[in-house]
């Protein structure tokens, strides 16, 4: 089975190849869009398989939450992509290919959203199953639930954001990591088993998970919530 991914969430792009298992991945830090980079690393990443776009059985995307800018390029890759060649696609939540990419075992994910508010979920991962603990949301980083048992890791940029406030309200986490972000290779690792399930969806049914509708506020809003950020 082959499956393309895209991962254009944060301002870490990636894309990448899933051949019967093993993965090939294109990546770099772009913080202004860099959609231009994507179908050029499409091409390099068929290129290095000996293989061509009629030969892949699906896309998949990370579909968020995340930037409304990135979201809307991966899912609009997908879907000219997908459409052109007839195949399904398979929405993965960021959130979730984040908690897979960081390779711990028990994660509570938190990006930065601004306007002082956290996209965050939290998984249990084991091998590539990813078991969702609390749905993704977007809230104040002061009142998002954080996960209840031992053992938990906090990943993602939220904790640099906010991090002294997140800490304080999960002291007994085992540790933080900042510096992790979701990747096309997770996403990849997701979808692959719900593609070989018959579970991917079409084209036109692909959207991106936004989470939060208003991407901003008013002044007044901005200084009740502390700042400007």
């Amino acid at each position: 089975m082959r499956l393309l991914a895209f991962e254009t969430a944060t301002h870490h792009l990636s894309v990448a190849l899933w051949q019967d298992g093993a993965l090939l991945q294109r990546s770099e830090v772009l913080p202004n869009s860099g959609g231009e980079r994507l179908l050029p690393w499409v091409q390099e990443l068929l290129a290095e398989a000996s293989i061509c776009l009629q030969q892949l059985d699906g896309i998949a995307f990370g579909a968020g939450p995340g930037g409304f800018t990135g979201l809307r390029l991966a899912c609009g890759v997908t879907q000219g992509l997908a459409f052109g060649l007839g195949i399904p696609v398979v929405p993965v939540s960021t959130l979730q290919a984040m908690a897979l990419a960081s390779g711990e075992s028990f994660v509570w994910t938190c990006l930065d959203a601004r306007m002082n508010e956290i996209y965050s979920a939290s998984y249990t991962v084991t091998g590539d199953v990813v078991s969702e603990i609390i749905a993704p949301m977007c809230a104040s980083y002061g009142v998002s639930p954080a996960p209840t048992g031992m053992g938990c890791v906090g990943i993602g940029d939220g904790f640099a954001s906010y991090g002294d406030g997140l800490c304080a309200r999960k002291p007994d986490m085992l540790r933080v990591r900042a510096d992790v972000y979701p990747s096309a290779a997770a996403v990849a690792r997701i979808a692959a088993p719900v593609l070989a399930r018959g579970d991917g969806i079409h084209a036109s049914a692909a959207q991106p998970i936004y989470v939060r509708d208003k991407v901003a506020m008013t002044t007044a809003e901005r200084l009740a919530r502390g700042g400007i950020k």
